[in-house]
C-alpha cells in the first residue's frame, strides 16, 4: 500500500484554458506518476473540455483523476473584476451540477467573453461539489487586499456565505507562488478561517509544465491578449514558479501551515 502522500494538485490549467494554460495532460499525468502523485486534479479556466483525456491518461497510469474547474463569479458590483472560486467534483450529481452551471454561465451571463456564474445560482448547484474559495482572486481574498476593516468585514460575509451554501465542503484556499499580495493575503486568510472556524487548503496554481516553459506560457498569454510579449508595459498576471511543482517543494512551501498540505 503506498503512503500517503504529502500534496495533491488540485488547480491545474491545461492546454484546455485556451487562454492562460500551456500544460500538455499527457506531460502533467506522467511527472505527477514520476513523482509519486497518486491523485491530480483538473480544473480549467471555465470549461470541462479536457475531463475525457486526462481522465483516461491519469486512469492508465493509476494516478487518480479529479475534475473540476476553475470559475468566474459575477461581481455585481463590478462586472469588469469577476471574482473566482474553484470547484471540485466529488461524485456524479457534482458532475451533472457543474456542467449545468456553466452551460447557464455560457448560455445566459456573458461578459466580455467569460462566461460568468452568478452566485444566486450556487445554493441550487452545490450538491456534490466542494468549493475552494479561489485564494486572492476570489470574493474574500479581493477584500482581504483591501488592507482595511471594511475590507476583513466584507471578507467575514463573504466567506459566511459561501459556508452557508457549501457547509464543511468549503475551504479556505491558500497560496504561495510568488504572486503580489500572497503574504498579505496568506496572514488574513489564515485570522478569517479561525474566526469563521474553516478549513484551510494548499493549491498551487499551475499554467505549465516545468520552469522553463515559462516564456512560453507567456507568449500563450499575448496571443490570448492580443499583446506584445516584449512591451514592458504589458500586465504580467503568471509568475516562473507556476509550475508543476513536486510534493517536496509544496511541503516545504507550507511546512508552517500543515494542515492545509493535509487538507489537500
Amino acid at each position: 500500500m503506498s503512503s500517503a502522500p504529502q500534496f495533491v494538485h488540485l488547480r491545474l490549467h491545461s492546454e484546455f484554458s485556451i487562454v492562460d494554460g500551456i500544460t500538455r495532460l499527457d506531460g502533467a499525468v506522467a511527472k505527477a506518476k514520476a513523482d509519486g502523485q497518486t491523485a491530480l486534479g483538473l480544473t480549467d479556466l471555465g470549461n470541462t473540455f479536457g475531463f475525457v483525456k486526462f481522465y483516461k491518461a491519469a486512469r492508465g497510469r493509476g494516478v487518480k483523476p479529479i475534475l473540476g474547474a476553475d470559475v468566474f463569479i459575477a461581481n455585481s458590483a463590478d462586472r469588469d473584476s469577476p471574482f473566482r472560486a474553484l470547484l471540485l467534483i466529488q461524485n456524479d450529481q457534482g458532475y451533472r451540477n457543474l456542467c449545468e452551471l456553466l452551460s447557464k454561465a455560457w448560455l445566459s451571463n456573458v461578459h466580455r467573453d467569460r462566461g460568468e456564474i452568478d452566485f444566486a445560482w450556487l445554493p441550487d448547484y452545490s450538491e456534490g461539489l466542494i468549493c475552494l474559495s479561489g485564494a486572492q482572486k476570489g470574493e474574500i481574498g479581493q477584500a482581504l487586499l483591501k488592507q482595511t476593516d471594511q475590507g476583513l468585514e466584507e471578507a467575514l460575509q463573504a466567506a459566511s456565505r459561501y459556508q452557508q451554501i457549501f457547509k464543511d465542503r468549503f475551504f479556505i484556499e491558500l497560496q504561495r507562488a510568488g504572486l503580489p499580495g500572497e503574504d498579505v493575503y496568506v496572514r488574513s486568510a489564515l485570522r478569517v478561517a479561525a474566526e469563521q472556524k474553516m478549513p484551510v487548503v494548499a493549491t498551487h496554481p499551475v499554467q505549465f509544465l516545468d520552469k522553463e516553459d515559462f516564456q512560453s506560457h507567456e507568449a500563450r498569454v499575448c496571443i490570448a491578449g492580443g499583446e506584445t510579449l516584449g512591451n514592458p508595459r504589458r500586465r504580467r498576471d503568471f509568475t516562473d514558479q507556476q509550475y508543476l511543482a513536486s510534493q517536496a517543494e509544496m511541503a516545504e512551501r507550507f511546512a508552517d501551515i500543515p494542515q492545509a498540505l493535509a487538507n489537500s
